[in-house]
C-alpha cells in the first residue's frame, strides 16, 4: 500500500477530524521522506521509526503538539492502510499529548490558532505567486530544512516555466510526466536530481493543491554505480599546502575527524572538547550525535580561531544583536542562549545577515559554496586534477584510517554510520589492492 492509499483512506474516514485529514496526510509524506522509497512503496511502522520521527522533529523545532499530531499519522496509517494493531504507539502519542497540552494550555484536540502557525510559518515574500508563498508556509510548519525549502520551490518554479502558468491547479499528471521526461532525455539530469524533482511536485500537488497523483509514466535517470573520489596522502598533503585561515582549519576537520561539510559548517564552540581531545557531532545524519577526535595538529589554529569567533560574540551583544540559531524547542529551553558564546559558531560570517524565515538579523555560520570553491582552488593549484569535493576528504578520512590498520567498527562509529556496510563503502575501493598484487605490464617491464 503506498502513500497515496493513506491519502484516499484518510479523505473518507469518519473518525478522522477535518484538521487531521488536512494534515495527516503532509506529515506522513515528511515521515516518508526519511526512509528509502517511501513514497511508493509500503511504510515501516515501529516503535523505533515512531520515536526517531518525534525525536528529528523536535531537533527541527517542532512543537509537543506537532509532534503528537504527526505519531497519530503514523498510528492512522497502521489502523487504515496496514490494517493492524501493532505497534502501539499509545504510549508516545499519551506523553505528547501531556507534553503539547502544557505548551500551548489547551485541549489539544482543537485546532491550532492562526497565530501559532504564522509564527512557525514565519515570513514570505509577498511578490512570489500565491502558490510559492502557501508551500513554504506549509514546509516551515511541517519543520522542513531549509535546504529542502529552497530546492523544492526552485523545481516548482521551473515547473511553472514548463507550463507556462502559475495556476496549477490546470495540471496533472500528464503535465509532470512531460516535466520529467525532459529533464532526463533532455537535460539529462542526475537520477537524485530526477528524484527530488518529482518529489517537490508530488508535494506541491497532493500536499499543497490536494489532487491525487497517480502512476507517473516518465521516463527515468538509470542510477549509476559510481566510484567515489578519495585523495592520497600525497594529496592530501599538497592540498594542505594551498589551505590557508578558516578554510585550512575546517580541511584538518574534515579530513582529521570525518566530518561531514554541513556538521564542519554548524559546530559551536561548545561542542570542542580541548581536554579530552575530541569533537561532539551534533545533528548529523539522522539526527544523530557522535564523538570523534580531535586532531592535536588542528588545536593551535582552532584555539586562535575561536578566540576570533569569540570576537565577533562580544561585538555583536555590543551592538544588540543577542540572537543565535536554534531549534524551536531549544530556543524555548535557552531563551537567553545567543548572550553564551558556547552557543555561538565556530566559523561564523563575516557579516550578519536576515534569517529569511525569522526576520531576525544574526550571525549565522559560514556559507556552503566558501569551502568548496576554496577546495577548488587548491585543487587547481596544487596540479590535483581528480574531482574531488569536500565530501572526498570524508572518504579519505575512512581510506587512511583502514589502511593503518583501524578496525570497521571504531571506523563506523566515529563516522556515525548506522550500518556498517555504509561504512565499508567508503573504504573498500583503496583496501581491495593487495600490494602483492601486480599488473602483467609491470612484470613484462621487472622481466619476471
Amino acid at each position: 500500500m503506498t502513500l497515496a492509499d493513506f491519502e484516499v483512506a484518510v479523505a473518507s474516514a469518519d473518525d478522522v477530524s477535518e484538521s487531521d485529514q488536512t494534515w495527516f496526510p503532509k506529515w506522513l509524506r515528511r515521515y516518508a521522506l526519511t526512509h528509502p522509497k517511501g513514497l511508493t512503496n509500503e511504510l515501516p511502522v515501529n516503535r523505533d521509526t515512531a520515536l526517531r520521527f518525534s525525536r528529528s522533529l523536535l531537533e527541527a523545532g517542532a512543537p509537543a503538539w506537532q509532534r503528537w499530531q504527526a505519531v497519530r499519522s503514523l498510528e492512522c496509517y497502521r489502523d487504515l492502510v496496514l490494517k493492524r494493531s501493532e505497534p502501539d504507539l499509545s504510549s508516545i502519542v499519551a506523553k505528547l499529548a501531556q507534553m503539547g497540552k502544557q505548551e500551548r494550555n489547551l485541549d489539544l484536540h482543537v485546532p491550532p490558532t492562526e497565530e501559532e502557525l504564522a509564527g512557525i510559518r514565519g515570513k514570505v515574500d509577498p511578490t512570489e505567486p500565491d502558490l510559492i508563498q502557501t508551500m513554504r508556509g506549509d514546509l516551515r510548519v511541517l519543520h522542513y530544512s531549509m535546504a529542502t525549502e529552497k530546492a523544492y520551490v526552485r523545481w516548482v518554479k521551473r515547473f511553472m516555466g514548463h507550463v507556462g502558468s502559475t495556476n496549477l491547479e490546470l495540471f496533472n499528471e500528464r503535465d509532470i510526466e512531460s516535466f520529467l521526461t525532459k529533464l532526463a532525455v533532455e537535460r539529462q539530469v542526475a537520477a537524485s536530481t530526477q528524484t527530488q524533482a518529482k518529489s517537490s511536485l508530488l508535494f506541491l500537488f497532493e500536499c499543497i493543491l490536494g489532487k491525487r497523483i497517480g502512476f507517473l509514466n516518465a521516463a527515468r535517470v538509470k542510477r549509476p554505480d559510481t566510484m567515489p573520489v578519495w585523495f592520497s596522502r600525497n594529496e592530501i598533503e599538497k592540498l594542505l599546502e594551498q589551505m590557508t585561515g578558516m578554510h585550512r582549519i575546517m580541511f584538518q576537520l574534515m579530513y582529521g575527524s570525518g566530518l561531514r561539510h554541513k556538521e564542519c559548517r554548524r559546530l559551536r564552540i561548545k561542542d570542542v572538547w580541548f581536554d579530552e581531545g575530541c569533537l561532539l557531532v551534533r545533528n548529523g545524519k539522522g539526527q544523530k550525535d557522535r564523538m570523534t577526535f580531535l586532531p592535536k595538529q588542528v588545536i593551535p589554529d582552532l584555539k586562535r580561531q575561536i578566540a576570533w569567533a569569540t570576537q565577533r560574540h562580544q561585538q555583536d551583544l555590543e551592538e544588540g544583536h543577542d540572537k543565535v540559531y536554534l531549534p524551536f524547542a531549544l530556543s524555548r529551553k535557552y531563551p537567553n542562549a545567543g548572550r553564551e558564546v558556547g552557543w555561538r559558531w565556530v566559523f561564523p560570517s563575516r557579516q550578519r545577515s536576515r534569517d529569511k524565515r525569522s526576520g531576525i538579523v544574526w550571525r549565522h555560520h559560514i556559507a556552503e559554496a566558501q569551502f568548496s570553491d576554496a577546495l577548488k582552488a587548491s585543487r587547481k593549484a596544487a596540479g590535483i586534477t581528480k574531482n574531488g569535493v569536500p565530501h572526498s576528504l570524508r572518504h579519505s578520512f575512512a581510506t587512511h584510517l583502514v589502511e593503518d590498520g583501524t578496525d570497521l567498527p571504531t571506523v563506523q562509529k566515529l563516522m556515525g554510520h548506522k550500518d556498517i556496510e555504509t561504512t565499508m563503502s567508503y573504504v573498500h575501493v583503496s583496501v581491495a589492492f593487495d600490494s602483492r598484487l601486480q599488473s602483467p605490464v609491470d612484470r613484462l617491464a621487472g622481466g619476471d
